[in-house]
C-alpha cells in the first residue's frame, strides 16, 4: 500500500503557518475546541501579542501589539466586519478558523498597523455528524443558559452547513469612583458608587452553502443574522465629603437593541489549468436602538433626571473581483479590485443639554481599493512576496459645522521573504517591509458633541465630539521573525517589529477658556509622530519531546514586550494609548491515561502602566491577571462534559485619570469589580 502519514488538524494549522510567505499563525478547529470557551474574545487573548481592554471577563476590543482597537484590521470571511458589531460576541461553534497576519498584505488590505485578523466561519465536510452543545454559565449570582447546533447537508451539486446559537447572559457589574478637585486652594472630594446588572437575550446564525455550477466553477453563499436585546436596571449614589453636602442618588436603566443581517458571496471559476477568477460580493445592514433612563432620586443637581434615546441606521454593500494566475518560474500573481459604499443614519433625542437638542446625522463613505502582488519561490532557499495597494475613501456627512466631506487616498507598497538555510530545514528567517495606515472611523471625523450626563463637567470628565479635517494615520514598518518548527509538531518562534506612524491621532482636551461653550471638550487631533516596537517570544510543545521519562502535557507559552514614544510628548510614560510594557500567557493541556479525562488551563498576565496624554493630563490602568481552567470528560465517542472556570481568582481592575494645569489638580479613580464564570457544558455528536 504504501507510506500512510496521520496529522492531525494542529499540525495542517502549524504547516500552513509554516508554507506562508506572509507571517500568519492559525488556529484551527482543533484549539478552539479545546478550553470550551464562551466567545472569540477568550480564545484570542491567549495568542502572542493579543489583548482585551476593559474589566476581565468582560473585555470589550481586540487588539494586537498592545496597540489599541483601531489599530487592528478585523476581517469575517475576508470581508471588513460591519462598524458596530462586535466580533467578540461569537461564539467558538460559528467559527472554523482564525487567520492572524503580523503584517498587511496587498490582498487582505493595508487598514492594519498592528495586524489583521481574519475569521472564517464554520466550513462542513462530508459525514460531519451534527453537533449539539447545551449548557449554562453562573457569574456573581446570575444565570447564562446557552446552546448551539451544526448540521451539514451534502447532496449531488451543493453542500450546506448551518450553525445556530441562542443564549441569555446575565452579569452583574459594580464599580467606585473616587473624585478630587483642588482649585486655588479650595478643595472638593465625591465618592460614587454604581450598581447594576446586565440581561440579554441573543441569537447568532451563519451558514455557508456551495453550489457547484460547473466545471472548475463554484458559487458560495454565506448568510449571517444576529439579533439581541438588553438591559441594565441600577443606581447611582455619590457622596461628597469636602465641601460637605447631602448624598445624591439616581435609578438608572439601560435598554438597547441591535438586529445585524448581512449576505457575502464568492463566485469563483476555473479559466485554465494555470488561472481563475473569482468575484466577492457583500450586502447588509445593521439596527441599533438605545435608551437610557436616569431618575433622580434625591434633590441634588449632580444627578438630574435625564434620558437618551438613540436610533442609528447602518446599509453597507462591497462587492470586488481578483484574478489569479499561476506562471512559469514559480510565480503566482494575484490582482485585483473593491468597491464598498455605507451609508449611515442616527437620531438623536431627548439629551440632557439644551444646547444639544434633539440632532439628526447622516453620513456616508464610498471606498474603493486596486491591488497587485506576486508570490515568487526564488530558489529552494527563498520566497517572496511583494505587492502594492492603492485604497481611497471619501465620507460625507453633517455635524454641527454644517455639511463636511473628507477625502483621503493612501498608496502602500509591501514586501514579504522567507528564507530558509536548508530547504528541508525546520528553521526559517522571516521578513517584512511594509507601509500600513488607519483610517478615521465615521464617528470619528462627524460625531456631534455628546454632552456628560452628570452635571459636572470637568477635565477627567469631558464632553466628547469628532474632528471632521483628521487625516490618515500612516505607518511605515519592519518585521522580522525565526521559526523552528520541531519535528513531532509545536513550534519556537521570535518575533521582533519597529513601526514609525505619522499624523498620529490622539484625543486632546480644550479647557474651558478655548472653548465656544465655555466648557471641558475632548477632541481627537493629528497630533504628532510615534515610534512603537517590540518583541514576541512563542513556544508550543509537548513535554515528552525534550524529556524522554515527562507526561504527555501540551505545553503552551508566549510573552511580548513592548517600548513606544509620542515624540511630541515629553517622558517618562509618553507611550502610545492603552499599550502594557508587556502581555504574557502560560498554558498547559494534559490528558489522562486511565480515565477520559483532559483537564488543563491558562493564566493571561497584563502588567499596569501609566500613559501621558498630554503635558497636564496622565491615564492609569491596573494590571490584569486572569487564570482559566477546565476539565473535559468524554462520555463516549459523541458525548462529552466540559466543566470551565475561568477568572478563577478574581480581582479589581482599576483605571485613574490625572490633570494637572494653570492652578488646577483634578483626579479620578475607578475600581471595577470582576466574578469568576463557571460554565457546565454538554457536548453531543448526533
Amino acid at each position: 500500500m504504501g507510506r500512510i502519514e496521520v496529522t492531525s488538524s494542529r499540525d495542517n494549522d502549524t504547516q500552513q503557518r509554516r508554507e506562508s510567505t506572509a507571517s500568519k499563525i492559525v488556529i484551527g478547529r482543533e484549539e478552539i475546541e479545546r478550553q470550551g470557551d464562551s466567545n472569540l474574545g477568550e480564545i484570542l487573548k491567549r495568542m502572542p501579542g493579543i489583548t482585551l481592554g476593559g474589566v476581565p471577563g468582560r473585555g470589550s476590543g481586540i487588539r494586537m501589539r498592545g496597540l489599541s482597537q483601531g489599530y487592528t484590521q478585523i476581517l469575517l470571511d475576508g470581508e471588513r466586519v460591519p462598524p458596530g458589531f462586535s466580533v467578540e460576541s461569537l461564539t467558538p461553534e460559528m467559527i472554523e478558523r482564525v487567520e492572524i497576519y503580523r503584517a498587511p498584505t496587498a490582498e487582505t488590505g493595508a487598514q492594519a498597523i498592528a495586524g489583521t485578523i481574519n475569521i472564517i466561519t464554520r466550513e462542513g465536510r462530508r459525514g460531519m455528524p451534527t453537533e449539539l452543545k447545551v449548557g449554562s454559565s453562573f457569574q456573581g449570582g446570575y444565570v447564562s443558559p446557552t446552546a448551539s447546533l451544526v448540521k451539514y447537508h451534502d447532496a449531488e451539486k451543493w453542500t450546506a452547513n448551518y450553525t445556530l446559537s441562542v443564549n441569555r447572559y446575565a452579569a452583574p457589574d459594580h464599580s467606585e469612583n473616587d473624585y478630587a478637585q483642588t482649585l486655588n486652594g479650595a478643595t472638593t472630594q465625591r465618592h460614587r458608587v454604581t450598581d447594576s446588572h446586565y440581561v440579554r437575550e441573543g441569537m447568532n446564525v451563519t451558514s455557508r452553502m456551495q453550489l457547484k455550477a460547473g466545471a472548475g466553477e463554484t458559487l458560495t453563499l454565506m448568510p449571517f443574522m444576529a439579533l439581541s436585546q438588553g438591559r441594565s436596571p441600577g443606581a447611582i449614589e455619590i457622596d461628597q465629603t469636602l465641601p460637605n453636602m447631602s448624598p445624591a442618588a439616581a435609578a438608572t436603566e439601560n435598554k438597547n437593541s441591535f438586529a445585524i443581517a448581512r449576505l457575502n458571496g464568492q463566485w469563483k471559476r476555473k479559466l485554465s489549468t494555470d488561472s481563475n477568477v473569482e468575484w466577492k460580493f457583500s450586502a447588509g445592514g445593521w439596527n441599533s436602538h438605545n435608551q437610557y433612563q436616569q431618575t433622580a432620586t434625591s434633590v441634588s443637581s449632580y444627578l438630574p433626571s435625564i434620558t437618551d434615546n438613540s436610533h442609528v441606521q447602518d446599509r453597507s454593500a462591497n462587492m470586488g473581483g481578483k484574478y489569479t494566475n499561476i506562471m512559469g518560474g514559480g510565480h503566482q500573481w494575484v490582482s485585483g479590485t473593491e468597491v464598498e459604499s455605507v451609508q449611515r443614519t442616527q437620531a438623536i433625542a431627548g439629551a440632557y443639554q439644551t444646547t444639544q437638542g434633539d440632532a439628526d446625522y447622516k453620513a456616508s463613505t464610498l471606498r474603493y481599493a486596486v491591488y497587485s502582488q506576486d508570490e515568487w519561490q526564488l530558489t529552494p532557499h527563498w520566497a517572496t512576496h511583494l505587492g502594492a495597494r492603492y485604497e481611497a475613501l471619501t465620507t460625507a456627512g453633517n455635524n454641527a459645522q454644517g455639511d463636511v466631506t473628507n477625502h483621503n487616498s493612501v498608496f502602500t507598497p509591501l514586501l514579504h521573504a522567507l528564507w530558509r538555510p536548508d530547504p528541508d530545514s525546520r528553521d526559517q528567517v522571516r521578513t517584512s517591509l511594509t507601509r500600513s495606515f488607519k483610517t478615521p472611523s465615521m464617528p470619528t471625523l462627524l460625531a456631534r458633541r455628546t454632552y456628560t450626563r452628570d452635571a459636572e463637567n470637568s477635565a477627567t470628565n469631558p464632553d466628547v465630539s469628532g474632528n471632521p479635517n483628521l487625516k490618515p494615520e500612516i505607518a511605515t514598518g519592519l518585521d522580522v521573525a525565526l521559526e523552528r518548527y520541531l519535528p513531532q509538531g509545536g513550534v519556537l518562534s521570535a518575533a521582533v517589529f519597529h513601526r514609525r506612524v505619522q499624523n498620529l491621532v490622539r484625543n486632546t482636551l480644550v479647557a474651558p477658556a478655548q472653548d465656544v461653550q465655555g466648557r471641558w471638550l475632548s477632541r481627537p487631533e493629528n497630533i504628532s509622530e510615534a515610534i512603537t516596537q517590540g518583541i514576541e517570544l512563542e513556544a508550543k510543545f509537548r513535554m515528552d519531546q525534550w524529556i524522554d521519562t515527562a507526561p504527555r502535557v501540551d505545553l503552551r507559552s508566549n510573552v511580548s514586550f513592548y517600548r513606544s514614544r509620542v515624540l511630541s510628548i515629553d517622558g517618562p510614560n509618553n507611550r502610545l494609548d492603552q499599550q502594557p510594557d508587556m502581555t504574557a500567557n502560560l498554558g498547559a493541556d494534559y490528558r489522562l491515561r486511565v480515565v477520559p479525562l483532559t483537564v488543563g488551563g491558562n493564566v493571561n498576565y497584563n502588567p499596569g502602566y501609566s500613559t501621558r496624554m498630554s503635558t497636564e493630563q496622565l491615564l492609569t490602568v491596573s494590571q490584569k491577571r486572569v487564570m482559566d481552567v477546565y476539565g473535559l470528560w468524554r462520555v463516549d465517542g459523541s458525548t462529552a462534559w466540559r466543566l470551565t472556570l475561568s477568572n478563577l481568582d478574581p480581582r479589581s481592575y482599576n483605571t485613574g485619570s490625572t490633570y494637572t494645569g494653570a492652578g488646577l489638580l483634578e483626579t479620578s479613580n475607578t475600581q471595577n469589580r470582576s466574578w469568576t464564570n463557571v460554565q457546565i457544558l454538554l457536548e453531543k455528536k448526533l
